[in-house]
């Protein structure tokens, strides 16, 4: 959608962020993801601008080399000779965008505590203990506000600028801007308040008592004034005000004191394939690999068919009621009771994936595993000695018609080996359902085994939980995220409280079948833009209007009815999802953010 001030002057935008070239958190995926549609339309009038933190940078940033003339070079150059650290150059992604980075270890202790000293008489902003991480935050949304400031006071009459925050760590200099009337139209964007990931947490009925809650008294409970007044300010003080979901736009207006303009659903780079069989190929490839974990943690104990076997995971930051893990832990349990009552030969596996401070990984868990690819290797040299063998003995065999003794051709001392490899590795023990050491037990470790989902041989369900985000150098899975999701048969992530929810985007973007919840971003907007959303494998767990134990009974209802579909319709679903990714790709999310850059520049004006 083309501005009305196109044809009057050129249009610049700063997207401006702590995760801009620096992966701490979910809204780096969201501006790493959306660059090549932002590119796509700004061409060189879109600059990405974060913090310059040079070991996590120094893989994705590259200098420019010759300084240019355009109104982002020379400005780049002003702020250097006042003495500010800053970088300048591309960010090595899709896209390859212009990138200014701010070296907030170029600001010293004295000029930190005048940005605190003014942020206080202009805004009664406290800073006092505020952990070392908020001061971080300051001395870069200082930074980013002399650079806009300077970038409008020399070029505003040639160019109408745009500066779109993300979060609170961007904008503690977004209310001087304002407050100034620098030249620039501001766009401010919560992905999720601050006060409400802590008061869903830790306040039950969280929802029903939104509309009663005093911001300030719940920040300072918290710990969190700053913070929470720092997104307060932003939000009141941008032309723009805009959140990620209808659900968290709720939240904004208890907490922040305004109502959002627009909400900016977020999307990802979506990579179709020109043959439709190609994911499921790689559906297929990928859950061999999660077979053969399967076999070397559960099969030293007993065995079950793999060919009758589900594999199930959830995923994300471990906040044990906000994820929706106890919710799900509990529908497991009901769908392990219905299981056996049905007398149902399937097996589902259930990888609940987080992180939690462990000590390392279970050594049993790794000897398991290693004595399980000793067995692989003595097959193998097995299966070697009998095939050269069986075929020297069939070429020379003057009969045709009969089959030698296989087992003649196997030396006692291979025979020997594997006997011997099979006998230490099988045990009586039941296999563990937690894969490493934690430091200390959790709420998902007692959850477990209250329920008592603890891999006995006759439950139906089995657990495994992972405390570490999956990488491709994990000995155990041998696999990166990605294609562990593309292993797996559903993801399920039926959130309490989820401003957005990539998760299960991730999954719907594989061709992977996923539960959410309309209390998540995500599910929400599901639920607006479609109406057959179950049949195309996407369910949606009211947690809205259900209390715990009807939720509960609702995901068991749905998990149950998933095991029981036959291998075919789970092969049409994954196809049905797949086929709907394309909703999510940023080419065709981009229009809510050109809406937003829009009315902000008619804002300003």
């Amino acid at each position: 959608m083309e501005s009305v001030f196109s044809a009057t002057k050129r249009k610049l935008l700063l997207e401006i962020a702590w995760e801009v070239c620096n992966q701490v958190g979910g809204i780096y995926t969201v501006i790493r993801s959306k660059v090549p549609a932002m590119v796509e339309k700004w061409d060189d009038n879109y600059v990405a601008v974060g913090p310059y933190f040079p070991q996590r940078a120094d893989a994705e940033f590259e200098p420019m080399i010759e300084s240019d003339e355009t109104v982002i070079g020379q400005t780049v150059r002003k702020m250097q000779q006042m003495g500010y650290g800053v970088q300048y150059g591309h960010w090595l992604i899709t896209g390859r965008p212009r990138i200014v980075l701010f070296d907030i270890t170029s600001v010293s202790t004295d000029q930190l505590n005048a940005i605190k000293g003014e942020l206080w008489k202009r805004h009664q902003l406290t800073t006092l203990n505020v952990e070392p991480l908020v001061d971080q935050t300051l001395i870069f949304g200082e930074m980013v506000r002399q650079f806009l400031t300077l970038l409008a006071a020399d070029h505003s009459k040639r160019v109408d600028f745009v500066a779109h925050f993300h979060e609170w760590m961007a904008s503690s200099g977004l209310p001087d801007l304002r407050k100034d009337n620098v030249k620039i139209a501001t766009i401010f964007t919560t992905h999720a308040t601050m006060l409400g990931r802590y008061l869903a947490q830790n306040e039950p009925g969280f929802y029903g008592k939104l509309p009663f809650f005093d911001w300030l008294r719940e920040a300072r409970h918290y710990g969190i004034e700053t913070q929470a007044t720092i997104e307060r300010l932003a939000a009141q003080q941008s032309h723009v005000f805009t959140t990620v979901s209808d659900v968290t736009a709720r939240e904004c207006e208890v907490f922040l004191g305004r109502q959002t303009d627009l909400v900016l659903p977020n999307g990802l780079n979506i990579t179709r394939f020109a043959a439709v069989h190609e994911f499921q190929n790689l559906h297929m490839r990928f859950k061999d690999k999660i077979h053969e974990f399967i076999m070397g943690h559960f099969f030293q104990s007993y065995s079950f068919d793999l060919e009758k076997t589900l594999y199930f995971f959830t995923s994300g930051r471990f906040e044990f009621t906000n994820k929706g893990y106890d919710l799900t832990l509990e529908a497991l349990a009901r769908l392990n009771y219905r299981m056996k009552q049905a007398d149902m030969d399937m097996t589902v596996v259930m990888f609940m994936v987080t992180k939690q401070p462990f000590t390392s990984i279970d050594p049993e868990v790794l000897h398991s595993r290693a004595l399980l690819e000793e067995i692989q290797e003595t097959t193998r040299a097995i299966e070697k000695q009998v095939g050269e063998r069986l075929f020297l003995a069939a070429a020379s065999n003057p009969t045709a018609n009969t089959l030698p003794d296989l087992n003649s051709f196997v030396d006692e001392y291979w025979r020997l080996r594997l006997r011997r490899t099979v006998q230490s590795w099988k045990t009586k023990k039941q296999p563990p359902f937690l894969t490493h050491n934690l430091v200390q037990e959790d709420d998902m470790t007692r959850f477990i085994r209250q329920a008592n989902l603890v891999n006995n041989e006759s439950d139906r369900v089995k657990i495994v939980y992972h405390p570490d985000f999956i990488a491709s150098t994990n000995p155990l899975f041998g696999l990166d995220y990605s294609q562990f999701v593309r292993g797996c048969h559903l993801g399920v992530f039926p959130s309490y409280y989820e401003p957005w929810g990539y998760t299960p985007l991730e999954c719907v973007v594989r061709g992977i079948p996923t539960v959410t919840s309309d209390q998540s971003g995500f599910g929400d907007f599901i639920m607006q833009i479609m109406r057959d959303y179950e049949n195309r494998g996407i369910y949606v767990i009211n947690r809205r209007t259900q209390n715990f134990t009807e939720a509960a009974d609702q995901l068991a209802d749905v998990l149950f009815r998933f095991v029981k579909m036959s291998q075919r319709d789970r092969i049409q679903q994954r196809n049905r999802v797949e086929s709907i990714a394309e909703v999510f790709d940023w080419s065709n999310l981009r229009a809510y953010y050109d809406t937003a850059h829009d009315l902000a520049l008619k804002r300003r004006k």
